[in-house]
């Protein structure tokens, strides 16, 4: 009996050591943001304001951390209509056809302190490629109403040009360079 509850307690701890919890974005307190330099002088900044992520982790620090995110191409917003419809057409997104982003990490590596480095597969349109996050975990905390709750901060910079988004090519009118940035709050999965 002794050993069968030595294995018994065995079993449960080792479950419990790799137990992963699985988070969810809280699209209220999480920004998905972009900006692109306009004719080499000034910044358009956008959103995306509909977005769905997770990620999945063991540790507590996170360095464990796989991280799924998708973006509702059709929800970009600019504060100028007319550039936002531009933004859905084939010249840029082509919204019709490809309406989400994708991401996909392949890991999640503590650098020093809170900063992590995100490598994963963002997928724009018909292409995906390597990309690799800049992340600041903003550590943890409890909500009013109790609940948990983990932040983090993420930016990258593509070429929108790897992604078929082609058009002005010279970069002289829309930079070939666009600056991603997340400020994502978290929540255990229900």
């Amino acid at each position: 009996m002794k050993k069968l509850s030595l294995f018994v307690l065995g079993v449960v701890f080792c479950f419990s050591a790799s137990a992963q919890t699985r988070w969810a974005v809280d699209p209220m307190h999480s920004f998905v943001n972009f900006s692109v330099k306009h004719m080499g002088i000034s910044f358009v900044d956008g959103s995306f304001r509909k977005f769905d992520g997770s990620l999945t982790a063991a540790k507590p620090d996170f360095s464990d951390a796989k991280v799924s995110f998708t973006v509702d191409v059709n929800s970009i917003n600019t504060s100028v209509e007319p550039r936002d419809k531009h933004l859905k057409s084939d010249d840029f997104f082509a919204a019709d056809k490809y309406p989400a982003m994708t991401f996909e990490s392949t890991s999640f590596k503590k650098r020093s302190g809170n900063n992590y480095e995100l490598n994963g597969k963002l997928t724009i349109k018909d292409v995906t490629k390597d990309v690799r996050f800049d992340v600041v975990f903003g550590g943890t905390a409890k909500d009013q109403r109790g609940g948990e709750k983990a932040g983090f901060s993420a930016t990258t910079t593509i070429n929108r040009l790897d992604y078929n988004i082609k058009y002005d090519p010279t970069g002289m009118g829309v930079s070939k360079d666009v600056t991603i940035r997340l400020n994502l709050e978290f929540a255990p999965a229900k």
